[in-house]
């Protein structure tokens, strides 16, 4: 399973690279990033998974979270995907919120986004046997994080795959994507018209039909445009503590969509990943 450096720098004694590889499941080159912490010099390290949100790119997350000085003094590896297939011959839309960085982290199975847009199996799947193979990663301790769009998917992914993620965070995720205007028309592009074959891909109903998590952390930001009619934390509130799921959900007066709230506090989430997957090394 080859793949093409294509920078990298030290950072906080470890090392971030941008990378490049044809992938299998979407038919097309993707982009990821790595930041290998120091401790990765002599042993295999905790893997956390940071998925972007829309219009996003390997990039936003690697150069906006201000993450890489927590996870080098955690000894945390981050990996950050694309968020979508791009390119030439790939399907796309007019619009920020559908086709090229709008992957919603799924398998498509409606033309014409079937041909390439199957993130769900590129994050799932092939990107971790890529990591595992190739860099000095434990592949028994990984986590998950997003947001927004990648926050759906932190969470979907990390409900459909149990055992998977020994720990699970988002920052203003979607949490219920059948019940907000992103969602459904994410959803219908990609899967069709069928609501039951959505299910699988909407948190709060996969918790509905019996999914669980050990614990769950999410951050919200109060002044966040897309609060009420986007995001609606209050539904994953509710799911949760039907469930009997530990949810710690914190509102921050104040703070909106943007990178700036996430680099607020990225470091509280990194301390809960890994707190959890040392546990599980």
């Amino acid at each position: 399973m080859p793949y093409e450096t294509l920078s990298t720098a030290h950072c906080f004694g470890g090392r971030q690279g941008f990378y490049r590889h044809e992938s299998s499941s979407t038919g097309t080159a993707m982009r990821f990033a790595v930041f290998t912490p120091p401790q990765a010099a002599t042993r295999p390290v905790p893997v956390l998974w940071c998925l972007a949100g829309l219009t996003c790119t390997e990039e936003n997350f690697s150069v906006k979270a201000g993450a890489q000085r927590r996870a080098a003094e955690l000894g945390l590896m981050l990996v950050m995907p694309d968020t979508s297939p791009r390119g030439e011959g790939v399907a796309d839309d007019a619009a920020y919120d559908l086709g090229q960085g709008a992957g919603f982290y799924l398998d498509a199975t409606q033309a014409p986004w079937a041909a390439n847009f199957r993130m769900g199996s590129y994050i799932a799947d092939e990107l971790p046997r890529l990591i595992g193979a190739h860099f000095p990663a434990d592949m028994h301790a990984q986590g998950i994080t997003g947001h927004s769009m990648g926050g759906h998917g932190a969470l979907t992914l990390a409900l459909t795959h149990p055992g998977r993620y020994r720990s699970v965070s988002a920052f203003a995720p979607i949490v219920a994507p059948m019940q907000c205007p992103w969602g459904e028309k994410a959803l219908t592009a990609y899967l069709g018209a069928d609501r039951a074959a959505w299910r699988t891909h909407d948190a709060c109903a996969l918790i509905a039909d019996g999914a669980r998590l050990p614990d769950l952390l999410v951050d919200q930001g109060l002044a966040d445009n897309f609060l009420a009619e986007q995001l609606k934390p209050e539904l994953l509130e509710a799911t949760c503590a039907k469930a009997g799921i530990p949810l710690t959900l914190r509102r921050h007066a104040g703070y909106d969509h943007s990178y700036w709230f996430i680099s607020s506090f990225i470091d509280d989430h990194l301390d809960w990943h890994a707190a959890r997957l040392k546990r599980a090394a």
